[in-house]
């Protein structure tokens, strides 16, 4: 029963074996077989299977050329390892490799049957049979090409722990070990390309442009990545738009028209060949010739777009373009395909057909042309001269995807190597054990693929760490048109290297690219015209950041770059230009010795310093007259020498204030004053209180001595003198400058304390209140002895003067307030001079004889 159910197993299998997969596929037996998957065509036709019948499997359109050299760059590196004497001696390796047509459906089909193979195997069967045809597992598979290919067949052979490595997926997505346990690649990942791209169009000041990805694993991740890159630099996409090789017309044409309505001239592509192409074709339909594209390593060197055909549209393109690698022997490798020789090898017919354009003898398509399925050909001999044809397939001077597949191959081949001569005890497996090379299985290959660590043919280090994707350096191109034959030269303008720190990573060689195939100068693909200097980016509302209106700057700020985002305040000590582009440091004020205001305000002082020094020295030469006895001399001298010093007080307000005049000024002013009205206080009370007695008698006059005038003199000035020490040590002024003021700096006294300002005045005027009081009271007291009148008059010239000053004061700014500050001591000083003393000089000089009675 046993047997027959093994028998039973056998015969489905084998059954499935021979007939399930694509037919057309490269195969050789070895000890070793390794499965591959290629894309020798870009896509499938497009069928509405109805299942009015049984559906039929699609067909294959489109040969890709490149697909085929990554093909022959696989079975070249099997056939240099089977022809070495020091990796794998007496191991030879075999390949089974299918079309991928670059299809999720057609890659599955051929991965079903690596998996079947290997499932036969795991059945034990060898007791049961002796099938000398008998297919090994295949134990490694190199592919896919796309990464949405790569995903799907990743998903399966993870199932059985096959180890797949890819030469050409690139998705990020790819990356997730815990859900693509076998997958490996030799590609660095889109992680490092988008932020390429991101850095590219920062370098270039672009800030508006147009994102176009293929709708699958490897266009919507890298896509992502783009704009959350772009977001960090603060870049906008216009539009962010998915593509795809079987969208249909009116899809593309709404697509190109987005696009053809865009302001945005970069579009930056994240997509493969076969998906771009029927955008690239509707616009050169158009006619579309102003957009520069951005293109990622997938379709940046792609034989498919770089056509003579499409150059008006795509030339001037910016590409990622993996760095070249070198096959020794390859190039020979590549120039001796025929039909004829490779039989193991069934793509190469098609290969034949294609290049030269016509059919082989018994071929599948012949038998179709005749009946008129597809077009006619002629016949061909399969010793054409391939040397003479015009073909991507000889283009080895810049191998990239072709050198991915070789480091593959030689992956596979190195784990096999050290799996050859492991030293039991020291494996990989269970208990330190080795594996058997002749009984080898895939989970045993991908174990040791995890821990292989070699260098390539270039010297670089190879390994499939678990947690680290392959990392390397992109090549930048730009596509120039030939002046020879107008073909697609991709010309090297630059590299990023992913392993620099941040900001060093790019360099590119702006005289070596050409955009749109003949300019130089780089294109402008921005949402708004550049700002002019003296201008800030205002916000559009409703609209993106990346667009903006031109606001010219504040007074008092500038920008001196395009583009400026905010404007720059200027220092305190300057102000902004006309344009708002610079800085000049602002003009400085003060109340100057050298301006005509200051000029007169000092003259006036000194003029009135100058007419009390001549009154004291009328008082001092007619100090025994009548008159000069009567107003009491002593005093007098006193109350000259206090209108001396509030003169000269008002000197301290002119010039640049320092600390030090800023902390006399106002003391030197106040207590001048209280001297001066104290000294008419005590004149004034002296004369009333004698006349009031009615007989002046002696005690009177001892009480109203000399001395003591003096100390009432003295007590009321102690009181301001403390006034000013209390003020000076809480609160003492300073210089200050004053940048409230466009393009003027004034420099001011900062006085620490208003209030202790207001109690030196106001104690001053309550000492003159005093003084108008008794002299007002005086005034009907006999003429011959008292100034009464006139010091009422000087009283209220006094309190007009000062009354006017407070709102004045409170204002004024700048150099005016010292000025009116002076302009106050000066006039409620000439009048306190003129009013007392003025009509005593005209008597003295003028009018002698009144003077001696």
């Amino acid at each position: 029963m046993r047997f027959y159910l093994y028998y039973l197993v056998l015969l489905g299998f084998s059954s499935v074996i021979s007939t399930y997969g694509p037919h057309q596929r490269a195969q050789k037996t070895g000890d070793i077989l390794l499965g591959g998957l290629f894309p020798m065509h870009f896509g499938v036709t497009s069928k509405d299977q109805d299942l009015a019948a049984r559906p039929e499997s699609t067909e294959c359109v489109r040969y890709n050329f490149r697909g085929f050299r990554w093909l022959q760059a696989m079975i070249f590196a099997i056939e240099e390892i089977n022809n070495s004497s020091t990796l794998l001696p007496n191991i030879t390796l075999g390949y089974r490799i299918f079309d991928t047509c670059n299809t999720v459906s057609k890659a599955l089909e051929a991965t079903l049957s690596f998996v079947a193979q290997n499932k036969i195997d795991s059945l034990n069967l060898d007791e049961f049979c002796n099938c000398t045809d008998h297919i090994p597992s295949t134990i490694a598979v190199v592919g896919a090409s796309g990464s949405a290919v790569s995903t799907a067949v990743a998903n399966l052979l993870g199932l059985f722990y096959i180890p797949q490595i890819s030469y050409a997926s690139s998705s990020r997505l790819l990356s997730n070990k815990n859900q693509f346990k076998s997958f490996m690649r030799t590609i660095p990942t889109d992680e490092h390309q988008a932020t390429a791209m991101a850095d590219i169009i920062d370098y270039f000041q672009w800030n508006w442009v147009i994102a176009v990805a293929s709708d699958d694993e490897y266009g919507r991740p890298g896509i992502e990545k783009f704009e959350k890159e772009m977001e960090e630099r603060d870049i906008c996409i216009h539009l962010s738009e998915l593509i795809s090789q079987y969208f249909e017309e009116w899809q593309i044409q709404g697509l190109v028209d987005r696009i053809e309505n865009s302001s945005a001239k970069v579009i930056v592509v994240f997509a493969s060949g076969p998906d771009i192409e029927p955008l690239i074709k509707e616009m050169v339909r158009r006619n579309i010739t102003d957009r520069i594209w951005l293109a990622s390593e997938a379709w940046a060197t792609t034989s498919l777009i770089a056509k003579p055909e499409y150059l008006d549209v795509v030339v001037g393109t910016i590409g990622f373009a993996l760095r070249a690698g070198e096959i020794p022997g390859f190039k020979d490798f590549l120039q001796e395909v025929t039909p004829k020789k490779s039989s193991h090898n069934e793509f190469v017919r098609e290969f034949w057909e294609e290049t030269f354009n016509c059919y082989l003898e018994d071929s599948q398509r012949l038998r179709d042309s005749e009946n008129g399925s597809t077009s006619f050909r002629p016949l061909c001999t399969g010793e054409e001269d391939i040397m003479g044809a015009e073909t991507p397939y000889l283009d080895y001077t810049h191998l990239r995807i072709s050198y991915n597949v070789y480091v593959a191959v030689h992956s596979i081949a190195q784990a096999l190597q050290d799996i050859l001569t492991c030293i039991p005890g020291q494996g990989l497996f269970s208990n330190n054990s080795c594996a058997d090379i002749k009984k080898i299985e895939a989970w045993q290959v991908l174990k040791q693929l995890r821990h292989l660590n070699f260098s390539n043919s270039m010297g670089e280090k190879v390994h499939f760490d678990e947690n680290v994707d392959p990392s390397g350096n992109y090549t930048i191109i730009n596509w120039h048109r030939s002046p020879e034959d107008g073909s697609v030269v991709f010309e090297e303008v630059g590299f990023y290297n992913m392993r620099a720190k941040r900001g060093v990573q790019l360099f590119i060689d702006n005289t070596k690219i050409l955009w749109n195939g003949y300019n130089t100068e780089v294109p402008f693909s921005n949402c708004s015209e550049d700002c002019e200097p003296g201008t800030r980016k205002g916000i559009i509302e409703s609209m993106p950041t990346c667009c903006f209106e031109c606001t010219e700057c504040s007074e008092g700020e500038y920008s001196d770059h395009k583009d400026a985002s905010v404007c720059t305040k200027c220092p305190n000590d300057s102000w902004s230009n006309e344009n708002h582009t610079s800085c000049f440091l602002k003009e400085i004020e003060f109340l100057s010795w050298t301006e005509p205001f200051g000029i007169a305000l000092a003259l006036c002082s000194v003029l009135g310093v100058f007419l009390t020094a001549f009154v004291m020295g009328v008082f001092i030469r007619f100090r025994n007259t009548p008159i000069v006895k009567a107003t009491n001399r002593e005093l007098s001298y006193l109350l000259l020498f206090s209108l001396i010093c509030c003169f000269s007080s008002s000197l301290i307000f002119i010039g640049e204030p320092q600390d030090w005049t800023c902390r006399l000024r106002q003391p030197a002013f106040g207590i001048s004053f209280v001297l001066c009205i104290s000294c008419i206080l005590v004149k004034t009370n002296r004369v009333l209180l004698v006349f009031e007695a009615k007989i002046p008698t002696s005690l009177h006059r001892k009480w109203w001595g000399l001395n003591l005038q003096f100390l009432l003199v003295f007590l009321f000035t102690f009181v301001q003198v403390m006034i000013c020490v209390v003020w000076l040590y809480n609160a003492p002024p300073a210089s200050y400058r004053n940048h409230d003021i466009d393009e003027i700096i004034f420099i001011t006294c900062n006085e620490g304390s208003m209030m202790a300002l207001g109690f030196l005045i106001g104690y001053t005027c309550l000492l003159a209140a005093i003084c108008f009081f008794f002299a007002f009271k005086s005034r009907k007291l006999p003429e011959n002895f008292t100034e009464a009148k006139f010091i009422t008059f000087s009283m209220l010239i006094f309190f007009i003067v000062w009354i006017s000053f407070i709102p004045a004061y409170f204002s004024t700014y700048g150099k005016f307030v010292s000025a009116v500050e002076v302009i106050a001591i000066l006039a409620s000083s000439f009048g306190l001079l003129a009013c007392i003393f003025f009509n005593k000089v005209y008597i003295i000089l003028f009018k002698p004889s009144i003077s001696l009675q």
